[in-house]
């Protein structure tokens, strides 16, 4: 699964900055204000984050082996070797 640069950056920073932090947030917030579903919506995000934090490992198997194949891709249509560099 071969993702762009920008959307692998927003997904990464999405993973491991936005979601966690919500997530304590609320969780804080549920036990100081008593809000609902605290634990379920923790439980939430996890899954989310975890489920990102795949896609994301599967992006970057398959950039590095595509590095180390010396294989480029400009684009979908597009392949460059290293020679022609």
């Amino acid at each position: 699964m071969r993702i762009s640069n920008t959307t692998y950056d927003i997904l990464k920073w999405v993973t491991t900055i936005v979601l966690p932090a919500i997530g304590t947030l609320y969780f804080a917030l549920a036990q100081i204000w008593g809000f609902p579903y605290g634990e379920e919506v923790v439980g939430t995000i996890t899954a989310i984050v975890t489920f990102f934090g795949v896609i994301l490992g599967i992006s970057t198997k398959t950039y590095n082996t595509d590095r180390v194949e010396g294989i480029i891709y400009e684009d979908e249509d597009t392949e460059i070797d290293d020679d022609e560099i």
